[in-house]
């Protein structure tokens, strides 16, 4: 051996070169593809796990999106609602109103009707006073003087010049 001048022995070499390759093989096998294996399954368990949270939180806002719209919707009703219960309010008030307008007229109808009654009954008791009072007035005239009775009512209807009663 006497080429080689600084002792290498090329069958060494190979041989080192031969057990590297088995232990980087062995390493590659028992070590790095399960604990590659572990990171990828590790990797994917937490983008499923993001994924679906990103689906919750997508159902979510889909969710409050619903109820935000039936938020509107029941302030439209609401609005709605309170238009009907103020139109009905109004109604309501229109027919007391008309009803007690209806009321006030039966009134007065009936207050016209007592006062023409009370009118006709003060005419009535009126006309008897006159007459008792032109029968009293008639009696005295008839029964106190001499003088004919015409003349002395006419004597007395225009203001009792002439023949005054004694």
């Amino acid at each position: 051996m006497s080429n080689i001048p600084l002792n290498i022995d090329w069958q060494q070499i190979l041989l080192h070169w031969m057990n590297l390759a088995i232990l980087v093989g062995g390493l590659y096998f028992i070590l790095f593809k399960p604990v590659k294996q572990f990171m990828d399954k590790r990797q994917q368990h937490y983008k499923d796990l993001e994924d679906q949270a990103n689906g919750k939180l997508k159902e979510a806002e889909d969710i409050k999106d619903q109820y935000q719209a039936k938020l509107d919707g029941v302030e439209v009703e609401l609005h709605e609602a309170r238009a009907k219960v103020q139109q009905a309010v109004e109604k309501s008030t229109q027919e007391q109103l008309a009803q007690a307008k209806k009321q006030a007229q039966q009134i007065v109808d009936k207050a016209r009707i007592e006062a023409e009654h009370s009118k006709e009954k003060v005419m009535k008791e009126a006309q008897r006073e006159l007459k008792q009072l032109a029968t009293e007035a008639a009696e005295k005239i008839a029964f106190k003087s001499d003088v004919d009775p015409f003349d002395q009512f006419l004597n007395l209807a225009e203001g009792g010049k002439g023949n005054e009663i004694r």
